[in-house]
């Protein structure tokens, strides 16, 4: 589903963000990458949304050689990946069902559709009640799950989760790994960028660790590792 071949990847300003990295993630796997800020997470993130595009090497997502996709290819690429951030970037003028449906609409999915998968997905994240709710009356925790609907609503290949329990309780970023593991066992590759060591530590899931642009480690079932 993912393949990096020795990719680098440099800004103007200085030392590589990724220097090198060779890197394979298979259809149904639940990855957590992990490391220090500047260690290349967010950098890896945005090459796999072809936000940016690699200074050297290919990086390949579902099949596709992403240096080589034309600008007008990028939104129909991006069909196949939903995206969870950590800020949640929800449109806090509408309520919870328009924002899970505006996912749709921009894939043109008919209404008909919609209506039926919108209640759907908000019921699989727990969100069924609140479908007419504004978004900024919701708790942090149920922000997440609304992000996380919309993210899946269009049934995604690869889910790409970007610190997605970083502005959340602890009880509330469990509930949200527990609903991301449900996914990755209904077939979704699954890969999380986190700091949330406990989780990482508890989980027990392939662990890819970065430092300074490359990876250091990478485990089948690890856990977070001290750098120092």
């Amino acid at each position: 589903m993912i393949f990096l071949d020795n990719v680098s990847k440099s800004y103007s300003t200085g030392s590589p963000a990724l220097n090198g990295v060779t890197l394979s993630i298979g259809r149904g796997e639940f990855v957590f990458i992990v490391g220090d800020s500047g260690s290349g997470k967010s950098t890896l993130i945005k090459l796999l949304l072809r936000e940016l595009t690699s200074t050297s090497g290919s990086v390949y997502v579902m099949g596709n050689d992403l240096a080589k996709l034309k600008h007008r290819q990028i939104p129909r690429f991006r069909r196949n990946l939903g995206v969870v951030f950590q800020d949640f970037r929800l449109l806090n003028d509408r309520n919870v069902y328009e924002n899970v449906a505006f996912a749709q609409r921009i894939v043109e999915t008919p209404v008909s559709e919609i209506r039926r998968n919108v209640p759907a997905i908000l019921a699989t994240v727990g969100l069924a009640g609140k479908y007419k709710a504004k978004t900024k009356q919701l708790s942090g925790g149920e922000q997440q799950r609304v992000a996380l609907a919309r993210a899946l609503v269009n049934n995604p290949s690869i889910l790409l989760a970007d610190e997605p329990t970083g502005n959340l309780d602890p009880n509330n970023s469990w509930e949200i790994m527990k609903l991301l593991e449900e996914i990755n066992e209904s077939g979704t590759t699954v890969v999380v960028v986190t700091h949330n060591r406990e989780i990482v530590n508890a989980m027990q899931k392939r662990v890819i660790t970065m430092k300074k642009g490359v990876i250091i480690s990478d485990e089948e079932k690890g856990g977070y590792i001290d750098e120092d």
